[in-house]
């Protein structure tokens, strides 16, 4: 349980600029959708696949680790991994277990099969969307283990597109028309003030002290 009192107290360090827009930001925060990054060799695009999960409002990515290590590119991020949720996995089968115990669907996303068409795609079902790296694609493993399958619809003769622009498409078009669902897909009360008190704490300069001065006055 979120101690209200402390959260309070938090915010009491901000701007109510700052507290209004982290108001409006939450509302348009979901755990609906999340997404997996794996193992994806160029650092920016792991990067900007980030920035579109902040920017579409989904919050959590999920990044697996097995064969290249990841360090955020903050030029790419432009402060995106302050305000979404980074989990870190250093194999698939971890990953895939952790979304699957959370209650999502496995979607692989993929030119290569009969896969379903984007704007087909059934956005009321609870997903996690698997990316995969630049040149090989998915492994075998997320293949095998998904639920189905999600491809853009393109008409030249280039079958794929750079992995950050993929996601891009994918996750403004999934966001969109979750919003224009009567779907529950929002974050749970929870989850609301979770994030505004990890906000809160992200953002406060001296966030120690301050936190010392709490404890200490209570």
């Amino acid at each position: 349980m979120i101690d209200l009192d402390y959260l309070n107290y938090l915010e009491d360090f901000l701007t109510e600029n700052r507290k209004e827009r982290f108001q409006k930001v939450l509302e348009n925060r979901t755990n609906h959708f999340t997404i997996a990054v794996e193992d994806v060799f160029q650092f920016h695009n792991t990067s900007a696949v980030m920035r579109s999960c902040e920017v579409f409002g989904i919050q959590e990515i999920n990044i697996v680790e097995h064969r290249f290590g990841k360090k955020i590119d903050k030029e790419i991020a432009m402060g995106a991994q302050k305000w979404v949720d980074i989990n870190k996995f250093d194999n698939i089968s971890n990953c895939i277990k952790s979304l699957k115990d959370k209650g999502y669907q496995i979607i692989a996303t993929t030119p290569h099969n009969d896969s379903c068409l984007l704007h087909e795609f059934d956005v009321t079902k609870k997903s996690a969307l698997f990316f995969g790296t630049e040149k090989e694609g998915l492994s075998k493993e997320v293949m095998s283990q998904a639920d189905g399958y999600l491809k853009i619809p393109m008409v030249g003769f280039t079958e794929s597109l750079n992995i950050s622009v993929s996601a891009a498409i994918i996750i403004q078009d999934i966001t969109t028309r979750l919003r224009l669902s009567d779907i529950n897909w929002k974050l749970t009360q929870e989850e609301f003030l979770e994030k505004r008190l990890l906000w809160a704490k992200n953002t406060i300069k001296d966030i120690k002290r301050i936190e010392e001065r709490y404890y200490a006055d209570k």
